[in-house]
Formats: C-alpha cells, structure tokens, sequence
C-alpha cells in the first residue's frame, strides 16, 4: 500500500482534532472543577439541567476523541465534533465575534473544528485509519451526509429541547 499526501495530512489533522477533542472531555471530567463545575457551567449557559448536558458533551468529546486518533468510524467522530461545536458556537462563542482572543472566547476556534469535523464526515480517516485496515472506509454520499446531518440535526435538537438562556433586558 502506497501512502498518499493527503492521508498523511488527514492522519495528522486526526491526531490534532482528536487529541483536543480528548483533553476537552478530559478536562470537563477531571479537570478544574470536574463534573460538577461543568454542569454548573453549561447550567450558566443556558442547558438544562446542567449535569446531562455536562455529561454529554464531555463523553462526545472523549468518544469523538479516541475514534479520530485511532481511525475508527471516523465520519461518526465527524459527527460527534460538529455536534459538540455547533452547540458551543451557539450557546458560548456567537456573541463575542470572530477573534478567539477577545474577552469571552470569539468563534473562530469552533468554527475551525466544525469545519474540520464535516470534512471528517465526508473524507472518513484516510488509509492511515483502523477503517481503512477493518475494511469500514468505504462510506460515499450518504455517509457523508448523514453523518453531516446526524452532527448539524443533533445540535440543534438539543438546543430546541434544552437551550434556555436567561433574557438580557
């Protein structure tokens, strides 16, 4: 099997996105103020309650994580990093502008992961992937697709059903 460029580069932005995506649900878990401090954070957001949404982010992001490092149903893990962000877009970064460096987080870092989980949904892990080894690489359109839409549908329907900022007046 020859190596091809552009499996090296989707190995590598694997293992980056991947690597982040672990040490967000890490960090959610074990890190600071561990579970509880997130639930009260996503609480002061919006989500309610605030431990399921805790919960569930932080196992998409470490579920999301470990399948981009290692390659494995990988438009899956696109869908589970779309999701993640597009819920984080919203609820945290849309407000605070583009830059990541303004005060309160601007959303160009999430926007930069959504993008990279859709294109995750489409192009799978590359041959340099345990899709590729397992046999599970040859995904297509409505894999693509699917995946693109479980991650974008997901979001929102969590927001629909859960997302109750409090009202600036």
């Amino acid at each position: 099997m020859s190596t091809h460029p552009a499996d090296v580069a989707l190995l590598v932005l694997r293992l980056a996105v991947g690597g982040v995506m672990l040490a967000h649900g890490w960090n959610h878990v074990f890190g600071g103020g561990k579970i509880a401090g997130t639930a009260r954070w996503f609480e002061s957001l919006g989500m309610r309650p605030g431990w399921l949404h805790a919960w569930t982010a932080s196992l998409t992001e470490l579920g999301a994580g470990f399948l981009l490092v290692v390659g494995l149903l990988t438009p899956l893990a696109g869908a589970g990093v779309v999701g993640v962000m597009l819920v984080a877009w919203v609820t945290n970064h849309r407000k605070n502008g583009f830059f990541i460096f303004r005060p309160g987080e601007g959303w160009e870092y999430v926007m930069t992961l959504t993008a990279a989980g859709l294109l995750f949904c489409g192009a799978g892990g590359g041959r340099l992937a345990l899709d590729r080894a397992l046999d599970l690489d040859g995904f297509g359109w409505p894999t693509a697709l699917g995946c693109a839409a479980l991650g974008i549908g997901g979001a929102v329907a969590l927001l629909v059903t859960f997302w109750r900022p409090v009202r600036q007046e």
